[in-house]
């Protein structure tokens, strides 16, 4: 009989993989913020990695995000919530409102209605420009040759204080290469974070310099055919 997945032994071996990657690169495991990226998954699973000391999390959608947090915040105070998944300009207002960062900022209305909201609200998450450095048609994301000037735009025009720089590298191609490039356009262009590596590629992300990982898989196992709402699970980011 297979025995059930345990979140809490899991979380403890993903942060003891976290440390030897971190020791590898020469780097202090504190460099590096592990995202506990809890999409589809219910309160329970979610209380019982809290338990255990996790206090950064992740999701993919704004709707099922805010009516899962907000009472889990209430229960539990000084969590971070990061935003990982594509951001329609639609839900800006409830984007900046939930969120303490952004991972997916990537074209030009959604940094004005960004620009919006944090106007309004006085609030501004920490900010990530996506870039596509596989070029696909099925993600969202700035392609890599582009990405100077939006980044540029992006503060200029807008007013946004970007952050850093996410990636996710094509499922089916060695992740080093993606990490590679995303570190160099963020270098040049004056930025600090990088969040980049999943369950399958973490380690690989650490050596080229990433500072917050997102890991699902490794931590709740394999995710339900369906979310607690009953929707299908978010595809949009693969592998977390």
């Amino acid at each position: 009989m297979t025995e059930p997945h345990d979140p809490v032994a899991a979380l403890a071996e993903v942060r003891r993989d976290i440390d030897v990657a971190c020791r590898a690169a020469s780097r202090p495991p504190l460099s590096v913020t592990l995202l506990a990226v809890s999409k589809t998954q219910g309160p329970e699973a979610i209380e019982k990695v809290i338990a255990a000391g996790q206090r950064v999390f992740a999701e993919n959608r704004v709707q099922e995000a805010d009516a899962k947090w907000r009472p889990l915040r209430e229960r539990h105070p000084g969590l971070a919530l990061h935003l990982v998944g594509t951001l329609q300009s639609n839900k800006t207002r409830e984007a900046v409102a939930l969120f303490d960062a952004i991972h997916s900022v990537d074209r030009d209305s959604l940094c004005a209605g960004l620009a919006r909201e944090i106007a309004k609200k006085g609030r501004a998450p920490a900010m990530f420009v996506q870039i596509n450095t596989g070029a696909e048609s099925q993600k969202g994301g700035v392609l890599p040759e582009a990405a100077d000037g939006f980044i540029a735009a992006a503060r200029t025009t807008y007013g946004l204080d970007i952050s850093g720089l996410m990636c996710i590298p094509p499922a089916d191609e060695a992740p080093a290469p993606h990490f590679a490039l995303t570190a160099k356009i963020a270098a040049r262009n004056g930025l600090t974070l990088l969040s980049m590596g999943m369950s399958a590629d973490f380690a690989v992300a650490i050596r080229f310099g990433a500072t917050h990982v997102r890991v699902g898989t490794a931590i709740f196992g394999a995710r339900p055919r369906a979310g607690p709402d009953g929707a299908a699970p978010d595809r949009s980011i693969p592998g977390s």
